[in-house]
């Protein structure tokens, strides 16, 4: 829908997400420090595997 509104927007962004993928959002009431480290250490292990397909 944005880069329906606003064509100038998919030059610049190209095939490429326009959001971070890593973005996490939980209630305070469900997260804890491990829930955390989990999502972290997945993030690290997804980017190793993308930059080794780049």
């Amino acid at each position: 829908m944005l880069f329906d509104r606003h064509p100038e927007y998919r030059t610049k962004w190209g095939d490429r997400h326009f959001w971070a993928r890593g973005y996490f959002v939980s209630t305070v009431g469900n997260v804890n420090e491990e829930t955390v480290r989990k999502y972290i250490q997945e993030q690290e292990e997804n980017d190793k595997l993308e930059d080794g397909r780049k």
